[in-house]
């Protein structure tokens, strides 16, 4: 094992400038958006591609939104169970609920004065378990945060969302695309699952900045309890087990399942 881990990190050296510099293909609308019309494609983004359009006057406005659960809206991976979409959905929702959060007033529920967050996962490809176990053992070798992976078999994710005033009309919207790297902060995990569910978190992030005015401030959140329906913001014991494996677990990393104890 430890001699394929060693063959696995040569030949992925000869490949990580490339890698390092990939980008998902930018892809056209699904129709889950209300309109697509004054989307432009983000040059400074390395590692995804990304669509967006903001009206600035109407985001800086907005105070309060409610957060609506994501969707599947497009091409999701067959192999994947109910329950595992289930569980990449929720991943979706807490890490884009708790982002928002920072930027503005989340609402309890759905009310005539919110503006509403519209989130429908277009894509979703499963990870490739065969070379996760070489691969963790590879990275034992490699300290610091940048994991190195097989170029083949890596999972993926995309979305799309949009911010609504509350008569309905669209204040911002992006498409976000991005596929898991060979190199980079991308953990591998025996999940088929691994790679969408670790995505959800560069999803929340890009959508929380698209739809930030750039003159608004952080929100002062004084309480997280609209977003704790989708579990804790931050797992330690996911944490752990990354540390110690370097593999990557949706079970501990994301929001609690039904059947986790409270």
């Amino acid at each position: 094992m430890i001699c394929k881990a060693i063959k696995l990190v040569t030949a992925l050296g000869c490949v990580t400038a490339l890698a390092a510099c990939a980008t998902a293909e930018v892809y056209p609308g699904s129709g889950f958006l209300s309109s697509y019309e004054g989307l432009e494609e983000r040059t400074d983004v390395v590692r995804a591609s990304v669509l967006q359009r903001r009206d600035e006057a109407l985001v800086s406005s907005i105070e309060r939104v409610w957060v609506a659960p994501a969707e599947i809206f497009g091409e999701v991976d067959r192999t994947l169970s109910e329950e595992e979409r289930r569980m990449v959905l929720t991943e979706v929702d807490r890490q884009l609920c708790y982002e928002l959060s920072e930027r503005f007033e989340i609402a309890e529920q759905r009310d005539a004065h919110s503006a509403l967050v519209r989130v429908g996962v277009t894509r979703m490809e499963s990870t490739d378990q065969a070379g996760s176990v070489v691969a963790a053992t590879a990275n034992f070798f490699i300290p610091g945060p940048i994991k190195v992976r097989a170029p083949i078999g890596l999972g993926g994710l995309g979305a799309e969302a949009e911010l609504l005033m509350p008569d309905g009309v669209q204040a911002a919207a992006i498409v976000w695309r991005r596929d898991a790297m060979a190199v980079g902060t991308d953990k591998p995990s025996l999940s088929r699952i691994g790679d969408a569910h670790q995505l959800a978190e560069p999803l929340g992030d890009m959508v929380a900045e698209a739809f930030s005015s750039e003159v608004r401030d952080d929100h002062e959140n004084v309480s997280n309890a609209p977003c704790k329906r989708f579990g804790p913001r931050i797992r330690p014991e996911g944490f752990i087990i990354g540390i110690t494996t370097g593999l990557y677990q949706p079970e501990l990393s994301g929001g609690k399942t039904d059947s986790d104890p409270e």
